[in-house]
């Protein structure tokens, strides 16, 4: 094995420690509609709130999420495992029979909300950069509908996990 390959190996185990909260990135537009499982979504600014979300560059929905030009970072809390294995591709649900179920909202920007996450962050994409293997995508948030109840769902040592909060497991 190369030293450049061994480095890259080391660093995706290096990652698999970084614990991530587990989101739904969805888009519908002129290009159609999509949606995939991702935890390389993190916080830029608040003024404005802006969020950059990281996607392989080989994923096929890169030119449906361009082309749209808007998102929609859906928070998943911890009951919603199953649709982030979906939307991860780790089940044999097709992409129409996904966004067929009753759990979607269209938002004011006319993405696709789900339904009882922590949160949905819907904005317009404003940069898109190349980055090695992934495309970082810089999104102005427009619209933000925040859930107080449910418990989070991150993704660490590769496998998905509840994070419960402490305040609302006190009051149960």
């Amino acid at each position: 094995m190369s030293v450049e390959n061994e480095h890259r190996l080391r660093f995706r185990d290096a990652m698999a420690s970084l614990s991530a909260a587990v989101n739904i990135i969805t888009t519908d537009g002129p290009a159609g509609r999509c949606g995939m499982t991702a935890t390389a979504v993190c916080s830029v600014t608040d003024t404005p709130p802006t969020l950059m979300v990281c996607i392989n560059r080989n994923s096929a929905m890169n030119p449906v999420f361009q082309e749209n030009g808007h998102l929609c970072v859906n928070i998943l809390n911890h009951e919603q495992e199953l649709m982030a294995r979906h939307f991860a591709g780790m089940t044999n649900t097709s992409m129409e029979e996904r966004f067929n179920w009753n759990i979607w909202q269209t938002g004011t920007l006319g993405q696709p909300l789900l339904k009882e996450t922590l949160a949905n962050l819907e904005g317009r994409i404003d940069q898109v950069q190349e980055i090695g293997t992934h495309y970082v995508y810089l999104v102005e948030i427009k619209q933000i509908r925040v859930r107080e109840a449910g418990h989070g769902l991150i993704y660490f040592k590769r496998d998905f996990h509840e994070v419960m909060d402490k305040h609302m497991a006190a009051i149960a």
